[in-house]
């Protein structure tokens, strides 16, 4: 009697342990087709794409709600002679819901790439909280008055009833206030509120609200293409605060002429750097930045850079990301004071990541640039790749372990900000 038992709960441990590894990999295979298959296909306007996803599922278009596409096999689909857009519902097996893909018919567009380094400089959309603290005043006490009321990430847009430009008009009203109470209008997550705040006297008498601020961002990145209306695009990510990690609220900005000067060779764990001189005179002024997105920053180019940047290079039709490859491609960037084409490896493609910036992984090959940067230096986010005679993206990072390798973003998705 006594082994029956133990016979039956032994079987039961199996049949649980079975039943727990097939839900596993079932789990795992749904992740790893949803993850497989992009959210966005796009198919350029008068053109025809052919998919091949393979992948065992199938979709309905939203135009048609009939016909049933099967994804396990290549599938042709023929895009109308202008931009619109259609949502496609894929089912795993024909029977459990996977992901709704949106197919976007874009415009069938050329883009010059640049590969050329520009400095940057940003002001921000009010001032942005970096942090807030306590100081001592004149009679030994701790004083906190910015905390529990401001936070991280929050933008001062207004202080009793006037707009704010800048942190330096902060500090003058509140040294000059004499400890009165100020009420901040504050920008946080989206949404507007007004903060009181009563500023207290430090150690040699003078007013301070205990907050760090900043309003403005500057550095060297690469310019990643020029379009045929004069716009271009860059980075390939956002400009975040150094501090926060968060996307900056871009009130204005501008594009500076600069030279590398300097290489700083990157090692394991130790990222390299491209050091530029910069200028920040009227002069010197090379664009307008107008959006700062997660995709990178756009703007327009002035008549000298667009002669400059454009002098020599050819417009090259984009890839999307069905085009796109794993194996041989290239990189244009500037280390030496010209633009120039070094060989890289595309070594995995994710589509369906849910980090924009991080869909291609790439491998530096060219024994030129390896020995010069040791692979991937930063100031060279923006600089685009090519395959195939198509603009195919933009690389955004470097793997800090590994100087050698990164990551980029798909053109589709610059082009889409």
């Amino acid at each position: 009697m006594r082994a029956e038992k133990r016979r039956q709960r032994y079987l039961l441990f199996l049949y649980i342990f079975l039943g727990f590894a097939i839900g596993l990999f079932c789990w795992a295979t749904y992740a790893y087709y949803q993850s497989t298959v992009p959210s966005t296909i796009s198919i350029k306007a008068g053109t025809s794409e052919e998919l091949n996803l393979r992948i065992p599922a199938s979709g309905v278009l939203s135009t048609d709600s009939e016909t049933v596409l099967a994804l396990n096999q290549p599938l042709t689909i023929v895009a109308g002679d202008t931009t619109s857009s259609y949502q496609m519902r894929l089912k795993l097996f024909g029977l459990v819901p996977l992901k709704d893909v949106d197919i976007q018919v874009i415009e069938n567009t050329t883009l010059t790439p640049v590969g050329r380094p520009i400095g940057i400089y940003v002001r921000t959309q009010g001032v942005l909280v970096v942090d807030t603290g306590s100081f001592e005043g004149a009679n030994g006490d701790k004083y906190a008055p910015s905390d529990y009321k401001l936070q991280a990430g929050d933008y001062l847009t207004a202080m009793d009833g006037v707009a704010i430009s800048d942190k330096k008009q902060i500090r003058e009203y509140v040294e000059n206030g004499n400890g009165a109470e100020i009420i901040f209008q504050v920008s946080r997550k989206d949404e507007l509120i007004q903060v009181k705040i009563k500023p207290e006297a430090d150690g040699n008498n003078v007013y301070k609200m205990g907050a760090w601020l900043r309003d403005s961002a500057q550095g060297i990145g690469t310019m990643t293409y020029i379009d045929g209306r004069n716009q271009f695009g860059a980075l390939g990510h956002g400009i975040n605060d150094m501090d926060t990690g968060e996307l900056l609220k871009l009130g204005s900005g501008l594009l500076y002429h600069t030279e590398i000067v300097a290489v700083k060779r990157g090692a394991r764990g130790n990222p390299g750097e491209l050091t530029g001189v910069i200028e920040y005179k009227p002069d010197q002024v090379s664009g307008v930045i107008v959006d700062n997105t997660i995709q990178g920053i756009y703007g327009v180019a002035n008549a000298e850079l667009l002669r400059e940047y454009t002098a020599g290079q050819e417009a090259l039709p984009i890839a999307l990301k069905q085009e796109v490859t794993t194996g041989p491609a290239q990189i244009l960037c500037t280390i030496d004071g010209e633009a120039k084409y070094y060989d890289v490896e595309i070594t995995k493609l994710a589509p369906g990541k849910e980090a924009v910036n991080r869909q291609i992984s790439l491998e530096v090959t060219d024994e030129e640039l390896l020995s010069v940067t040791g692979g991937i230096v930063q100031g060279m986010s923006g600089a685009p790749i090519v395959q195939n005679d198509k603009f195919v993206g933009a690389v955004t990072h470097v793997l800090v372990q590994d100087s050698t390798k990164g990551y980029g973003i798909f053109i589709e998705d610059m082009l889409g900000h």
